[in-house]
């Protein structure tokens, strides 16, 4: 089934969609807890997972750790995800805009004015939020953490 005939399904059934996006490359606490405060926000939790060739342009070219397919394999195993989408694109707004979330989800370090797709979701009466980090953990932090191990 395509992740649109999903949504729709989802859409019809009257229950609330959210949607955050990003690399998840090695998944840590800070991640799951993200995820589950995300679910939080509504039903049906959408994560639009960025493909490799978006992470070697965003964090460069010794990211991803993890290839794509890994990466989805270990976020839809996670209870809060329901759907992962894979983009090929540096940043989320076609997904964004074919999905039309009830509710769009960043990080806390995301300013609401700078995330992608608010100003179209807000547009249709959609909710744009972010959630606080608990953890002081990153992908980042963990790679460097081995490397001087």
């Amino acid at each position: 089934m395509e992740y649109m005939d999903i949504i729709e399904k989802v859409r019809k059934e009257g229950k609330k969609i959210v949607f955050t996006n990003g690399c998840f490359d090695i998944i840590h606490a800070g991640h799951v807890d993200y995820l589950e405060k995300a679910k939080s926000l509504g039903d049906f939790l959408v994560v639009g997972l960025n493909s490799d060739d978006s992470v070697r342009r965003l964090k460069g070219k010794d990211r991803p750790v993890n290839p794509q397919e890994h990466r989805k394999k270990v976020l839809s195993a996670l209870k809060p995800v329901d759907l992962v989408i894979i983009f090929d694109e540096d940043t989320p707004e076609r997904l964004i805009k074919e999905i039309k979330p009830d509710v769009l989800v960043k990080g806390g370090d995301w300013k609401i004015e700078n995330i992608v797709g608010a100003d179209f979701v807000k547009s249709y009466g959609g909710k744009v939020l972010t959630i606080d980090f608990v953890y002081d953990t990153s992908t980042t932090k963990i790679i460097s953490k081995i490397r001087n191990l």
